[in-house]
């Protein structure tokens, strides 16, 4: 789709993020799963559900646009799932693990984010009040997701890594 006008250039975001949010749909629970810590792998299992409902969010936002929804390859977000999916693959120690996936969601929470608030000012500015409600609901979750990480990292998991540093 070529981007001429800003109504063009906000479906195309739009289209990046729900894209972004369906690979992280599978992405979650291989990070749950590679977790040991029990925070954080409750952590992950909670956000994929809450995912699940942004994604029909997403879908509601698409329906009021009278568009179709589909995603348009967000290549970011491969990015920091192949990220992620390498340190699962080449860090042994679980404790370091934990650390290292916690950093990988706060940079996938990071990215969602920014584009959520970005989607949210467009919404305003472009007067679709129903939608920039939407998009803000989703993005007062991505921030809370990004805070409830830090927590975990913050009271338990980077403490249990730095042991293994001594």
């Amino acid at each position: 789709m070529a981007v001429k006008t800003i109504d063009d250039m906000f479906l195309s975001e739009l289209q990046d993020i729900y894209h972004a949010e369906k690979q992280l749909t599978r992405a979650l629970p291989k990070m749950a799963k590679a977790a040991s810590s029990s925070d954080l792998k409750q952590a992950f299992e909670s956000h994929l559900e809450e995912t699940k409902g942004q994604i029909e969010r997403l879908e509601k936002v698409f329906e009021l646009l009278d568009k179709r929804s589909r995603g348009k390859k967000c290549e970011a977000m491969e990015g920091l799932v192949e990220e992620a999916k390498e340190q699962m693959e080449e860090i042994q120690d679980p404790d370091v693990l934990d650390c290292a996936l916690v950093v990988a969601a706060q940079k996938v929470e990071h990215y969602e984010i920014a584009g959520y608030g970005s989607l949210h000012a467009l919404a305003k500015a472009l007067g679709q009040s129903e939608i920039a409600d939407l998009l803000a609901e989703t993005l007062s979750e991505e921030k809370a997701a990004d805070e409830k990480l830090n927590k975990i990292a913050t009271s338990s998991v980077n403490k249990k890594a730095m042991k293994k540093a001594a």
